[in-house]
């Protein structure tokens, strides 16, 4: 029968409840194929079953049943593996939403300070709900300063997206506020903080520069003019595409899909693919949001390694006003039938109400 030994200097709430950024036993999460129509959710999909990471004890003594035992993988490192991620933005500061979100298979899920109603202390509820449902977090700043990063950098997310970077000057900034000092800016407080288990994780100064992704958003003309100088910068891992805010700096508010914000989100693809190419594996991954009118695949196709397809609310409206829709359309249809058509119509609320 196989047995486990250990000291209780192994027993601490990591052999309870892990980081985001690992993998947990019997977990199933949905990983995108690589030929992946996301018209489709059983063309989109595979099931991968993932195993967990090992306790992390150095008096630990595992048996031999659990001897296939992997390594826990980051955001980070999946993409410096050649994956394709796909997430959701949370909007509604919802932990329910942000847990269903995370069960159901996302591979990350970004909560949004810059333009949802929450800030450091409801955006820390999401981080609990995701870590539950073992999805990664990503928090994106309302501001690129050193504030807002530091308290963000705190709650220990996987990632961090800083809005509105326009040149290398600030992608420069943004990278020294997530690093301590004397390679950055930021403040420490590293020993009582989530993002070290509180100070329970030792190894925290030593391994969180190769686990957090930094992320600079540009969404502006004057970033695509500087885009290759932004994602060159050392420690920018990801530059994301943000076509809402560049179609508004171009004149074109809420027309993203004009033929010169698309050739203009064109030219900022190429700088980042081209930058990424001269620097191997150690440049910055193209990021960005599906829209109408550009679709998940067709984002992959160009080189797009994050992807993210959907905001909460906005899949909350959709499936409200088509709820509505159904049963107005139930409702004038049953009118029309005589007291024979009733019992068909009970029928349909039933299978409508476990659709």
């Amino acid at each position: 029968m196989a047995t486990l030994t250990f000291s209780t200097s192994s027993l601490h709430p990591k052999t309870l409840t892990r980081k985001s950024n690992q993998h947990f036993p019997c977990k199933t999460l949905i990983h995108l194929a690589e030929s992946s129509n996301f018209e489709s959710l059983s063309s989109v999909v595979k099931r991968k079953t993932l195993i967990g990471a090992p306790v992390r004890s150095t008096t630990t003594t595992i048996s031999e049943s659990l001897s296939t035992i992997t390594a826990p993988q980051t955001l980070k490192s999946r993409l410096k593996n050649g994956e394709t991620l796909y997430g959701l933005f949370l909007l509604s500061f919802s932990p329910t939403l942000a847990e269903i979100a995370g069960l159901s298979g996302y591979d990350f899920v970004v909560v949004d300070m810059e333009h949802g109603p929450g800030g450091i202390t409801q955006a820390l509820s999401c981080l609990h709900a995701l870590a539950a449902a073992r999805t990664p977090a990503i928090l994106r700043l309302p501001d690129s300063d050193a504030a807002w990063a530091k308290k963000a950098l705190d709650l220990g997310p996987q990632g961090i997206m800083f809005p509105m970077i326009e040149s290398q000057k600030m992608a420069k900034k943004a990278v020294s506020y997530c690093k301590f000092p004397p390679k950055g800016v930021r403040g420490s407080a590293h020993t009582i903080v989530r993002a070290s288990d509180y100070g329970i994780d030792n190894g925290y100064l030593s391994n969180y520069e190769d686990e957090l992704l930094i992320m600079c958003q540009v969404e502006s003309e004057e970033g695509v003019k500087k885009i290759d100088e932004i994602a060159s910068v050392d420690g920018v891992d990801c530059v994301q595409m943000g076509p809402l805010d560049l179609s508004a700096s171009m004149g074109y508010l809420w027309d993203p899909g004009n033929k010169k914000v698309k050739e203009m989100l064109k030219t900022a693809e190429n700088g980042v693919l081209k930058s990424t190419a001269k620097s191997g594996n150690n440049g910055a991954f193209l990021s960005g949001f599906a829209m109408s009118h550009d679709s998940p695949k067709d984002m992959r196709s160009r080189g797009y390694h994050m992807i993210s397809g959907a905001v909460d609310i906005g899949l909350f409206r959709s499936a409200c006003v088509e709820d509505v829709k159904k049963f107005k359309m139930k409702s004038i249809d049953s009118d029309d039938e005589d007291d024979d058509g009733i019992q068909n119509a009970k029928d349909g609320d039933e299978k409508y109400w476990s659709e």
